[in-house]
């Protein structure tokens, strides 16, 4: 855990978020501001600056991800209708939160390019 970082106080709980999975190593909460009906946050425990941070060590944790993130969307009700997952990374990419985080949007229908 890096102390200063958002993502990281939300995961060790010393920052209340609206749990929808947690695990040994992901934890899944709701978006303070959601962008879609449906907006989940899926992170890593372990502390990731970004995509561009992961190492061949963290391939199993990179697939954990996205299989906790497919999970939530059928326990959301969203695997059916669809869903968009989204990884912003870096400032260009849109990231405002420097932690690894995987976006759940569902709930709508996502429009093409996305922005």
């Amino acid at each position: 855990m890096t102390t200063d970082c958002l993502f990281c106080r939300i995961a060790a709980g010393d920052i209340p978020s609206q749990k929808v999975y947690s695990d040994d190593h992901v934890y899944a909460f709701h978006d303070i501001n959601p962008a879609a009906p449906t907006h989940i946050l899926v992170i890593p425990r372990k502390h990731l600056s970004s995509v561009c941070e992961a190492g061949p060590d963290d391939e199993a944790l990179m697939g954990k991800l996205l299989l906790s993130a497919q999970h939530i969307a059928r326990e959301q009700g969203l695997a059916d209708d669809g869903f968009r997952l989204v990884i912003n990374t870096g400032d260009q990419g849109g990231q405002t939160v420097y932690h690894i985080h995987l976006h759940i949007l569902g709930g709508r229908q996502m429009n093409w390019p996305p922005g």
